[in-house]
């Protein structure tokens, strides 16, 4: 003897409706997200020429559901952690250089450049609203 309950249609079409909304929610979240962190790494990035903001950028992946927030230019990570004997995990250059600048046009001394951090803070604000938003999904 068999039994079937005629309901199991609109069953899998509510959990199927559901799951979409739900991965249609997370793709808000985490472009929401991305924009935080882009907008607030640009905002807290130092400015000589503006390359380095202009290098900030999201690349979406996995149709939406992740971004990838980069920062293009070389040179970022120097500002982010410093440089030298200012290097945030004191892992720089203990001795001091002379390099020449094409932007001073002549030599230049220097022990290193202190920490100018802009990503992690940024990513740091974005953390919170990721964890804010998908706490009202349920899904933390």
């Amino acid at each position: 003897m068999s039994v079937s309950y005629g309901g199991h249609k609109r069953f899998e079409l509510a959990i199927d409706k559901f799951e979409k909304h739900i991965e249609r929610e997370v793709k808000r979240i985490v472009r929401e997200t991305a924009e935080i962190i882009i907008s607030n790494a640009k905002a807290q990035a130092p400015v000589d020429d503006s390359s380095l903001k202009d290098s900030i950028d999201v690349i979406y992946t996995k149709g939406g559901l992740t971004a990838i927030v980069t920062v293009g230019v070389y040179y970022g990570i120097y500002v982010e952690f410093g440089t030298g004997i200012f290097a945030v995990k004191g892992n720089g250059r203990k001795d001091p250089w002379v390099y020449w600048s094409k932007k001073l046009n002549r030599f230049v001394f220097t022990r290193g450049m202190k920490a100018q951090p802009f990503f992690f803070p940024a990513l740091d604000v974005a953390e919170k609203h990721w964890n804010k938003e998908l706490k009202k999904l349920g899904l933390v």
